[in-house]
């Protein structure tokens, strides 16, 4: 039986890697998680360089691991991005927009995770 995987998009700190795995295995039933981390990882997809090296990542992920969704979130406390929750909620519309003209064939969700180390879903 192969594994069903999806596809994080996130911060680098170690703090919210367990919460977002655990969150994607539980709410879209995927067994693994292709992780693709920097600082403040929403604020980079206003960088056409960043968004180029995210996207091959992305389409990596799609392709070798048939990563069935990708993720993309911001959370409270974050050193490599220090602006307020609706900012990073208004950058991480702005990656789920990014991410959608790239076309690929998954659904695109984001979450905030907050102080409580809790997921956040963004709309």
């Amino acid at each position: 039986m192969s594994s069903k995987f999806g596809t994080a998009i996130n911060c680098l700190d170690g703090r919210i890697q367990l919460p977002i795995n655990q969150w994607l295995k539980t709410n879209y039933n995927v067994d693994n998680v292709d992780t693709i981390t920097e600082h403040g990882v929403v604020k980079l997809f206003t960088n056409n360089n960043e968004c180029s090296k995210i996207h091959s990542k992305v389409l990596h992920s799609i392709n070798e691991s048939n990563s069935q969704i990708i993720l993309v979130s911001a959370h409270h406390d974050c050193e490599g991005n220090q602006v307020s929750k609706d900012e990073q909620i208004r950058q991480i519309k702005n990656a789920i927009s990014k991410i959608k003209s790239w076309e690929l064939p998954v659904p695109i969700i984001g979450i905030w995770i907050n102080e409580q180390f809790q997921v956040e879903i963004i709309e």
